[in-house]
């Protein structure tokens, strides 16, 4: 049984990001946090990682290791490649997008961010 929230394996896994993502983008790549579900950590390999030969070597050697080290020995980290099983839960943790507001004739429209108007 893992001691941790999805939440706080989310959090620790965000703020730790960082360390991981040095040696990602140093063979052309970047990963994202996606999601957190029963101690299992959804990731994006992207860039020059997305669809990589050794892409699974990656998830699990580099990724799912400093996790485990960084965080607690029981996580798991899936890359949410396209591949079967490989898929996002629905109902995993993450974090909403913040809102930002803008104002459009004089009226506020509150708006996610990752829509472009």
């Amino acid at each position: 049984m893992m001691p941790f929230s999805d939440e706080e394996i989310y959090r620790a896994t965000k703020y730790n990001l960082s360390k991981i993502s040095t040696y990602i983008s140093s063979h052309g790549g970047d990963i994202r946090l996606l999601g957190v579900k029963s101690a299992i950590v959804y990731i994006e390999l992207t860039g020059a990682c997305h669809g990589c030969a050794m892409s699974l070597m990656t998830t699990k050697m580099v990724v799912q290791e400093e996790f485990r080290k960084l965080i607690h020995p029981g996580i798991k980290v899936i890359n949410v490649d396209g591949m079967p099983g490989n898929e996002l839960p629905k109902d995993c943790y993450k974090e909403e997008e913040p809102i930002k507001e803008t104002r459009e004739n004089g009226l506020i429209h509150k708006i996610k961010k990752f829509f472009k108007l």
